[in-house]
């Protein structure tokens, strides 16, 4: 018997979210950690951080959080990048965590959800 592949939907809040978060003007990092509630099949909000370095957001993965043991994340990430000619741009990066023992049905879930996601937030170059 195989499980069939679940794709679940973005809570509409979440939709919107991403997308003025996309649009945002402020040049600090920042980044939208989101996760699938099983029981609604949506992906949805988990936390948000403004002024969030790549080490202090290393740290709030999930495999480094025990409250959230072998949970799986999808992070969209601002920074701040200083080009070699000086330009700066703030591009967005897609952050897929997926710790070592994770359950079946979870990978299943969030492997058919990533490509939705990425999608809704229209995010170009993943």
């Amino acid at each position: 018997q195989s499980e069939s592949l679940v794709v679940c939907d973005v809570a509409e809040d979440l939709v919107e979210k991403l997308r003025k978060f996309r649009f945002r003007k402020e040049t600090s990092n920042a980044a939208i950690i989101m996760k699938i509630d099983k029981d609604k099949q949506l992906v949805v909000l988990d936390e948000e951080h403004e002024g969030i370095s790549p080490d202090e957001l290393k740290d709030e993965l999930p495999e480094r959080q025990p409250r959230y043991p072998s949970q799986k994340t999808f992070i969209v990430y601002s920074y701040k990048y200083q080009h070699e000619d000086g330009r700066v741009s703030y591009p967005l990066c897609f952050i897929f965590s997926s710790p070592v023992g994770c359950k079946p049905e979870q990978q299943m879930m969030y492997a058919g959800s990533k490509n939705k996601l990425v999608q809704t937030a229209e995010l170009t170059k993943v």
